[in-house]
């Protein structure tokens, strides 16, 4: 399916169809992927109680490119996801976000805006955010140790790389493979093919045409749309550092933390599914049923004075711990959307 928006056409997949009663679920992919990355999640999703939908961002994939850097800034790819939930999404039916990396950056965008956005306020059900901060500052983020800011400023070097020009687009059209961290941080596992060089080089607007703009002027968080965070805990590029202050910002938040690297969803896909699952299931109002002989998250409520510590207690496995920080103040228009939709069985997949 072709989506038009905002100067370009989007490809868009619906890997399930919607009916009555079946919770949409919209994924976002990041840099520099397209939406093939999330097709191990997808397998591990039950596409026959879930509507779902990926499309490849502007710049990336099979949509069009923009014709000026101006054309990666974050305003319009917040009008191609208004644009695809339109096309794909019935208008009184609401939607649940998942974004990874840029995917993620962008959606932290949406939810922020959701209440005064004409075409969005009212239809989130809820946000998964994995490996991607908002640009934003929440409203309590803390003034952080040196040694904090200095691991996230090594992580992210490549940020101020990518400014320089030329130099990053060729770099990625000289190499004829992932680089070994990418490998590295997807579990070993190589998602991307040949157009991995040309979405690099072309995914490179969306830094240089928020990056220096937003860190000049940051905007403030806040949201009323329940949010699950999902921090991969061997992410290579996102510390905790970034994670901090989100307590403040979202009125319904739970975090996730997975042993994992950034791809978790290529290297995780059970795991997140699991959890994805349970925060729909949470948000729409359905039952989630766990399959025979699964065994349940541990959970736990994190004491606030742990905020933004980033350890957890360890279970064992691939999931450390789920921390809840769920204040339930909801805005009215949340309050309507959760009572329009009644009881739903969502199954998972038998590992």
């Amino acid at each position: 399916m072709r989506v038009h928006s905002a100067g370009v056409s989007l490809e868009v997949h619906e890997h399930s169809s919607w009916t009555r009663g079946r919770p949409s679920v919209l994924l976002v992919h990041g840099y520099p992927d397209q939406q093939q990355v999330w097709d191990r999640l997808l397998d591990a999703l039950p596409r026959d109680q879930l509507h779902l939908v990926t499309y490849d961002v502007r710049g990336a994939g099979a949509s069009d490119v923009p014709r000026a850097r101006a054309g990666y800034r974050t305003e319009l790819l917040l009008e191609d996801l208004a644009a695809v939930v339109a096309a794909t999404v019935p208008e009184d039916a609401p939607v649940h976000l998942v974004g990874h990396d840029w995917g993620s950056v962008q959606l932290w965008d949406a939810v922020n805006a959701e209440r005064g956005h004409p075409r969005l306020a009212g239809r989130i059900a809820s946000f998964t955010s994995i490996g991607g901060p908002s640009l934003d500052r929440p409203p309590g983020r803390r003034r952080q140790a040196p040694g904090s800011m200095l691991r996230q400023l090594r992580a992210s070097w490549y940020v101020a790389a990518f400014q320089v020009p030329l130099l990053p687009e060729a770099a990625w059209r000289l190499a004829r493979r992932p680089p070994p961290l990418m490998l590295a941080q997807a579990g070993g596992s190589s998602v991307w093919g040949p157009e991995l060089a040309t979405n690099a080089a072309q995914g490179l607007g969306l830094y240089r045409a928020n990056i220096p703009h937003r860190l000049r002027h940051p905007g403030r968080l806040r949201t009323d749309v329940p949010v699950l965070v999902v921090r991969p805990l061997r992410d290579a590029f996102v510390t905790g550092v970034l994670y901090d202050g989100l307590d403040t910002a979202c009125t319904d938040l739970r975090v996730a933390e997975l042993d994992a690297g950034h791809w978790v969803m290529v290297s995780r896909p059970h795991e997140l599914a699991d959890l994805l699952l349970e925060h729909v299931a949470i948000e729409g109002m359905m039952q989630y049923q766990r399959p025979a002989g699964k065994q349940p998250h541990h959970h736990r409520r994190r004491d606030p004075a742990e905020r933004g510590s980033g350890e957890g207690r360890h279970h064992g496995g691939a999931l450390r711990h789920v921390a809840f920080q769920r204040k339930r103040k909801r805005t009215r228009n949340h309050a309507e959307m959760r009572a329009r939709h009644g009881a739903k069985t969502v199954g998972s997949h038998v590992e």
